[in-house]
């Protein structure tokens, strides 16, 4: 895992692709002891599986791959999970694996212009957004959203994923605040972003450990996302406090309104 105070940049705000060499079965392996993330993602496939699974045609073959990827590396057992070559068997096997396997995984394919697109995925601990509205849609159209992001590095994120290459899993972290140590940020749940009177024992920082991983025969992209939890006032007396409170102060008005941090900014830079 990444040290904390590697999460953020020494000057100023900027967007950069900063990627680490891995192995699939590193990432995707279990971590978590007590079992507790394992059942919380079977709980949650369990009672609304449409809301965090879904599976289009395209998905299918990736899905395949993967789950062979996975059996290979074991990290699970295909013997216990359905055959069948179009999307609905895959996507019970994609729901018993995603209740199987701490991260969530996400499958992108390039369209006829080569530009990827999001086919499908089991994403249980979502921040802030929901999987089925994302569907179909292409990287720069999911990643519009975020106020500076594609003019900075869609092209580099477009040009880096036609060229990944099998084997490697390719590792970076994404971050934010949350005023819950919630896994599950659906926005059909309504969880509260963090607001006024800020205290640094009831917010945690939000870390998103990524991986890519090409699929030779398919030609997808599997794409997983392991989440951790940190509560500030612990990362605050630790190295990666200060480096927080630079990464906070340089960030631009308009990064802050869509992480929903507009509001809580000075204070929280105060208290760090």
């Amino acid at each position: 895992m990444t040290d904390l105070a590697e999460l953020f940049p020494d000057g100023d705000h900027r967007f950069h692709l900063t990627l680490r060499r891995s192995e699939p079965r590193e990432f995707f392996a279990a971590r978590d002891v007590s079992g507790r993330v394992l059942a919380e993602r079977a709980r949650w496939l369990a009672g609304e599986p449409a809301r965090y699974a879904v599976c289009e045609a395209e998905c299918v073959s990736p899905w395949w791959e993967f789950r062979a990827m996975l059996e290979c590396d074991g990290v699970g057992r295909a013997a216990e999970w359905p055959d069948g070559a179009d999307a609905e068997p895959a996507l019970r096997g994609m729901c018993r694996l995603g209740g199987r396997i701490e991260p969530d995984f996400l499958f992108l394919t390039a369209d006829a212009e080569g530009k990827f697109r999001l086919r499908g995925g089991v994403v249980c601990f979502p921040t802030g957004w929901a999987l089925d509205e994302k569907i179909g849609q292409t990287l720069d159209s999911i990643h519009g959203v975020v106020p500076g992001l594609n003019p900075a590095l869609g092209a580099t994120i477009g040009q880096f994923l036609a060229k990944l290459k099998p084997g490697v899993a390719y590792l970076r972290d994404n971050w934010g605040l949350a005023a819950t140590d919630e896994l599950n940020l659906h926005p059909a749940r309504g969880l509260p972003p963090p607001a006024l009177p800020v205290s640094l024992d009831r917010l945690w920082l939000r870390v998103e450990h990524q991986a890519l991983v090409a699929l030779p025969e398919s030609g997808g992209i599997a794409f997983g996302i392991r989440i951790a939890l940190h509560r500030l006032d612990r990362v605050a007396a630790t190295p990666a406090g200060p480096a927080l409170r630079r990464a906070l102060a340089a960030m631009p008005a308009e990064l802050a309104d869509y992480k929903r941090l507009r509001s809580v900014l000075g204070p929280v830079i105060s208290l760090l």
